[in-house]
């Protein structure tokens, strides 16, 4: 596996997702990429409408925002960010990290995502642009092999900003925990208590 160590003052893991809810697959790849990449912080970004899924509604911000606050509160080393939902959509990656880096100007950003999100990448609004703001720190996902060659041809200099994360593979998804509360299935040992409490507390997920 590629390492990056990072020599700046400051060094942030940039995890974007609804969180609709976060489970314990969010967390466990944002504490492995932070040991990996001895990260000072990594910052939960909330998106909002999502620009390729634009009929899928999802819970309303202030919801996923304590779901997101729940979950990462006994890790000091995590953080919250409403940058992306600050501003009207479409939401875009590229200009979600511009915000960021205008944020953190001194930072050395690191964007978190899967294997199967990389092989994706080319479809992405300006991958290049999202390559210059911060190095992509990947965790492989079984039956997903990028193809480097084709990443490299149409960004050059790409394979340079991979960091590839040794992150265990939890096989968890918001989509099917929301199914499972609809169902009255349980979600423990799937989401930290917390989230679990404040899902069955506001009655969220009840009707899909």
């Amino acid at each position: 596996m590629g390492r990056i160590t990072n020599p700046n003052p400051q060094s942030l893991g940039i995890l974007g997702g609804t969180f609709d809810p976060p489970h314990y697959g969010h967390l466990a790849l944002a504490e492995n990429a932070r040991v990996q990449l001895r990260l000072d912080r990594v910052l939960f970004v909330l998106a909002g409408q999502p620009p390729h899924k634009p009929e899928q509604p999802i819970t309303p911000a202030r919801h996923r925002a304590a779901l997101v606050e729940a979950a990462i509160a006994d890790n000091p080393a995590f953080a919250i960010s409403c940058v992306d939902l600050d501003r009207p959509g479409p939401h875009y990656t590229v200009e979600m990290l511009a915000l960021l880096r205008r944020k953190h100007p001194q930072a050395d950003l690191f964007f978190l995502i899967g294997g199967d999100s990389l092989t994706q990448f080319l479809a992405w609004r300006d991958p290049a642009g999202i390559a210059r703001q911060a190095r992509l720190a990947v965790m492989q996902r079984p039956g997903y092999e990028p193809d480097l060659g084709a990443l490299e041809q149409a960004v050059p200099g790409i394979s340079e900003r991979l960091a590839w994360l040794d992150a265990p593979r939890l096989d968890i998804a918001s989509s099917d925990l929301r199914r499972r509360v609809c169902a009255e299935l349980p979600l423990r040992y799937l989401v930290p208590p917390p989230v679990e409490c404040y899902i069955r507390e506001h009655h969220l997920y009840r009707r899909l």
